[in-house]
């Protein structure tokens, strides 16, 4: 493995994303609530604004694009709230830093956003997802959502909320930063 390498993408690099997930969606159907047999459907303009809204990060070795991790807004008037999600690594890399050097680039984007709170819903019955977040720094929370895009295997599954605290104060975290109508 050469040097690993985490850029944001532009807004203009929509085909580029196109392509990571799909991939990610085709590797890891799992793990998101969309599948790859919707997603390849979608046009140009779709692409385009899905660029537009969130942060894209990626991670690259060498030429290729090994991983993607995504930061939105989930702001509410009372505090700046980012998201994480999206979050896949190739399966020839996993555990060997990428997931944490995407993550990191995560975080470093909420903060240069100013967000005061990041948060990542991870699937309570994945436990290797949530040793990885909390080993990196995210709290667990008794906040609780259905699994999005639940099959009948996985209807009865929740995601739980887990946070990293980006302000002066990381024991403050205020109930509305976990509100469900932010999900």
């Amino acid at each position: 493995m050469s040097e690993i390498t985490i850029r944001t993408l532009g807004t203009d690099e929509w085909e580029t994303y196109r392509e990571v997930r799909l991939n990610a969606l085709e590797e890891s159907p799992e793990a998101f609530a969309a599948s790859a047999t919707q997603e390849k459907n979608y046009d140009e303009d779709f692409w385009r604004a899905r660029v537009e809204r969130s942060r894209r990060l990626v991670a690259e070795d060498g030429e290729s694009i090994v991983g993607v991790v995504s930061v939105g807004d989930r702001s509410t008037e009372e505090n700046r709230v980012g998201e994480l999600f999206g979050l896949w690594v190739t399966p020839r890399l996993r555990g060997q830093g990428v997931a944490w050097k995407l993550v990191q680039a995560g975080v470093d984007q909420a903060q240069q956003e100013a967000y005061k709170f990041l948060i990542y819903w991870v699937g309570t019955d994945n436990g290797r997802a949530v040793a990885f977040a909390s080993s990196f720094g995210f709290r667990p929370t008794d906040s609780r959502r259905p699994m999005k895009g639940a099959s009948e295997e996985t209807q009865d599954e929740d995601e739980m909320a887990m946070v990293y605290p980006l302000g002066d104060d990381p024991a403050a975290v205020p109930s509305s930063v976990l509100d469900q109508r932010h999900s």
